[in-house]
């Protein structure tokens, strides 16, 4: 991993056994989220206020 490239974190809810795991990187003006089985696919692009909303709306449901 250079600089230039984030530092990727699996979710603590992607399951283990099956390989369904979504990663995310906290950047400098984006939040990152990505399928980790397909890590040169697509990414979603998040500012910090629209991740917060999300992660608030989850852990509300």
């Amino acid at each position: 991993m250079t600089s230039s490239e984030p530092a990727w974190f699996k979710s603590s809810y992607s399951s283990s056994s099956d390989g369904d795991c979504v990663e995310v990187a906290d950047c400098a003006h984006a939040v990152r989220v990505r399928d980790s089985k397909d890590k040169e696919g697509p990414q979603l692009a998040f500012t910090p206020a629209e991740w917060a909303h999300f992660v608030a709306y989850a852990r509300a449901l």
